[in-house]
């Protein structure tokens, strides 16, 4: 990978289509360890039972890497973080809202010797869509997992995708 792919910043997407949200889920919460661990199962909980147990799993580990990078680096005195969940027709979006919007997620690839740096290549190798949105104070980050039909279909977006995780960069979205 090179320096300027580690640093490089996702490309904006179009405006999404706005679509009926079936349903949706939003929890605050103080920003320490054991609520990114009661995030992860009550999104795995909510998943199945809106009907995608198949998309659970891998719902919960954007959750937990999402949540753990704004513990890591989003996390302001007295200020709460956010995990929201959103259900269309087509879409299962995962976000993670942190107060602190000059520090901006980078996809980049940790070393072997690194024990971190690799959450966001988890979240850009799993989701089909992610980007970082802009907000009045901090910023969310979210992912998105595009809903298949049929028994046969399959689960997850990974059966799509061919190559490394970091060549998921064009798919990702940046603030507006």
């Amino acid at each position: 990978m090179t320096a300027a792919e580690q640093n490089s910043v996702p490309e904006p997407a179009l405006e999404p289509a706005l679509e009926p949200v079936l349903h949706e889920d939003r929890i605050d919460f103080a920003p320490t360890a054991d609520r990114v661990s009661f995030s992860r199962r009550r999104t795995a909980r909510l998943v199945r039972e809106w009907g995608y147990p198949g998309l659970a799993g891998d719902a919960a580990l954007l959750v937990s890497e999402l949540a753990t990078n704004a513990l890591l680096h989003g996390v302001v005195r007295g200020r709460l973080l956010r995990v929201r969940l959103t259900l269309t027709a087509t879409t299962l979006r995962v976000a993670v809202s942190d107060p602190w919007g000059e520090r901006l997620p980078v996809l980049r690839e940790a070393t072997s010797e690194e024990c971190y740096g690799r959450g966001l290549l988890i979240v850009a190798s799993i989701a089909d869509r992610w980007g970082v949105e802009s907000r009045t104070v901090g910023k969310t980050v979210f992912a998105e997992l595009a809903l298949r039909k049929g028994p046969d279909a399959p689960v997850g977006p990974r059966e799509l995708r061919a190559g490394p995780p970091h060549a998921r960069i064009a798919g990702a979205v940046t603030p507006r």
